[in-house]
């Protein structure tokens, strides 16, 4: 491409919008044109306005150290230097919801890490390989806008991705019932080791919000388009228990389901895993990793601190598939939660955006 695609990082002092600079530093589409957060940071650099705070072992780029901050709350000013944005705010639902919308209505397409816009009928959540056929109701969110290229696209909840992408494919054998457990990295919650001692030699069997997201998201993802809106799929039941565990990055998912039809073999369960791919890989996109799902056959694997960066952090990784005795089969899932999960999904679903003509240069 001769011109690169302009885009905003909207929350850009956070966790999450330190990972989207650092994913986004030598992007072959994009490059970063605005960086904004709120009122108290804007007017600064960039360095100073993150001062102690850069969290990522990465260091920050030189590129945007110099960079001054703008204020996400004016949307013009913002809109009039990008294509798009990338929303990653620390703000209340309602706030939120209002300052995508916003964004949207000045014509800046928006790709959402924030929950806010998640359960929004018309606004799709898309995890790239599963569903980008969801896309499709952004034409309808549009006239419900009044806008022409201004529209909201948001990546589900971190904790889905780890086992979501592993049940998928095995749908077609008719999934009634499954149980998650989820074992999330202090990350999650834009902490480190230095910011949270008290996760040190600890586990918290409690994330506020965190079972209802990871029961009813997969739904919404497992879903179909219908009309205006996206229809959520009503199987499998899940049930989900999500627990902090004293680990900087990853969200490892113990899973269990029963199958409705014919009970699959061990063999053809790992290699309909090995073999799946979605347009991402077809597409050959640039954060895609070629292996979408990776399959240990080590008892022991995947470890969080040690397979989380598989496919640079992008890649599902699977083992300790096996019968269980309630259930039909149990296995592990594992992801990366700030790359996969948060700021790198979401720049995948960018890419998709622009492959398929929703992002253009204005």
């Amino acid at each position: 491409m001769s011109q690169k695609i302009k885009c905003g990082i909207i929350g850009a002092t956070g966790m999450v919008g330190q990972r989207f600079i650092t994913l986004l530093e030598n992007h072959p589409y994009f490059e970063i044109a605005v960086l904004a957060a709120s009122s108290g940071s804007a007017g600064k650099t960039y360095e100073e306005a993150v001062g102690s705070r850069w969290k990522l072992a990465a260091p920050m780029p030189e590129k945007v150290k110099n960079m001054v901050v703008m204020d996400a709350a004016k949307v013009e000013e913002v809109s009039a230097l990008v294509d798009f944005v990338f929303c990653a705010v620390n703000m209340p639902k309602d706030q939120i919801l209002a300052l995508e919308e916003a964004y949207a209505k000045a014509e800046t397409p928006v790709v959402s890490n924030n929950s806010a816009n998640r359960w929004t009928p018309d606004v799709p959540m898309v995890i790239p390989e599963i569903n980008p056929e969801h896309l499709e109701v952004i034409a309808m969110q549009k006239k419900r806008l009044g806008t022409t290229r201004g529209f909201i696209a948001v990546k589900p909840n971190c904790s889905i991705q780890s086992f979501v992408p592993a049940v998928t494919p095995l749908r077609q054998f008719g999934i009634t019932k499954a149980t998650v457990t989820t074992f999330q990295a202090i990350s999650g919650a834009g902490k480190t080791f230095k910011d949270w001692p008290e996760m040190n030699d600890n586990v918290i069997p409690y994330i506020g919000g965190e079972e209802e997201k990871t029961e009813k998201e997969p739904l919404k993802i497992w879903g179909k388009v219908d009309g205006a809106v996206i229809k959520p799929d009503t199987e499998p039941v899940i049930s989900a228990q999500c627990i902090r565990v004293p680990v900087s990055d990853g969200h490892l998912a113990a899973v269990s389901l029963s199958f409705t039809r014919i009970k699959p073999s061990v063999d053809e369960i790992i290699n309909i895993w090995r073999e799946y791919k979605g347009e991402p890989q077809i597409l050959g996109l640039p954060s895609a990793p070629s292996q979408f799902i990776t399959y240990f056959e080590e008892f022991d694997h995947p470890q969080t601190g040690v397979d989380r960066m598989i496919g640079n952090g992008m890649g599902i990784s699977v083992g300790r598939l096996r019968n269980d005795p309630v259930f039909d089969y149990k296995f592990v899932c594992l992801s990366h939660n700030t790359l996969r999960g948060a700021a790198g999904g979401a720049v995948l679903i960018a890419e998709m955006l622009y492959r398929k003509g929703y992002i253009q240069a204005k």
